[in-house]
């Protein structure tokens, strides 16, 4: 596939260019800063672009207010969010915002070239996938709600599994267990989020994130995107 990279670190960049190519995938550019990317990006058609948060002048928002810009303007455009640390605020406003499949990774997963790739590949394809830091802070952060305490420690486990845009086939390989074992789980952890059986298919990918929309803590989106859903539980 064509990919659109966006990050002001040369090193992380030059590196993503190598690996990327190395994998197989074609570089449509590669900026420093966010000038001219929404050109190159209506001029390139890629398929994937990776966007570092804080970039250049401020190092503040930079690179999230241009991955809202761009999946709003391209909504087919999958988006990859690559950051430092753990930034609640972004995910969430990326979490809301309209536009399709997205990721939001810490870049220590670039280290894992294997996994990163099949990241790359997963959101690329129509998944949404979140770091498992970020679902952790998530999922946490709002102490006072009793919905997350329902879960046993195995159901929090799949559900971050979920959030990471993973099939039942592939969480049952990760956990060692039959992939009946992880549609009950599943089935499980829908019911005590009180998740409707009515509900569009999102919900598998964004379950971690339904009660925290529940509660206040994220706002609801206006417009849900429409996430592939994988396996028989829904």
């Amino acid at each position: 596939m064509r990919i659109l990279i966006c990050e002001d670190s040369v090193l992380l960049r030059e590196g993503l260019v190598r690996l990327l190519e190395h994998s197989g995938h074609e570089i449509a550019g590669a900026f420093a800063d966010t000038v001219g990317v929404s050109e190159a990006v209506a001029r390139e058609t890629p398929d994937l672009c990776i966007l570092d948060v804080r970039m250049p002048p401020t190092f503040t928002d930079e690179g999230i207010k241009l991955a809202l810009e761009l999946r709003a303007a391209h909504p087919q455009l999958p988006v990859l969010v690559l950051s430092q640390y753990v930034e609640e605020q972004y995910a969430n406003e990326l979490i809301v915002g309209q536009g399709g499949a997205f990721g939001y990774l810490l870049k220590d997963r670039v280290a894992d070239v294997t996994d990163f790739v099949e990241t790359l590949e997963r959101v690329a394809g129509g998944a949404t996938v979140l770091d498992p830091e970020v679902v952790a802070q998530l999922l946490t952060r709002r102490s006072s709600d009793t919905r997350m305490e329902r879960l046993t420690a195995r159901e929090r486990t799949v559900l971050a599994a979920l959030a990471e845009g993973r099939s039942n086939q592939a969480i049952a390989a990760l956990l060692f267990l039959s992939e009946a074992s992880i549609e009950k789980h599943i089935t499980a952890i829908f019911q005590k989020l009180e998740l409707e059986q009515a509900e569009s298919g999102n919900r598998r990918v964004l379950a971690a994130i339904a009660h925290l929309q529940s509660t206040g803590g994220v706002p609801r989106p206006p417009q849900t995107p429409n996430f592939p859903e994988t396996g028989t539980a829904r």
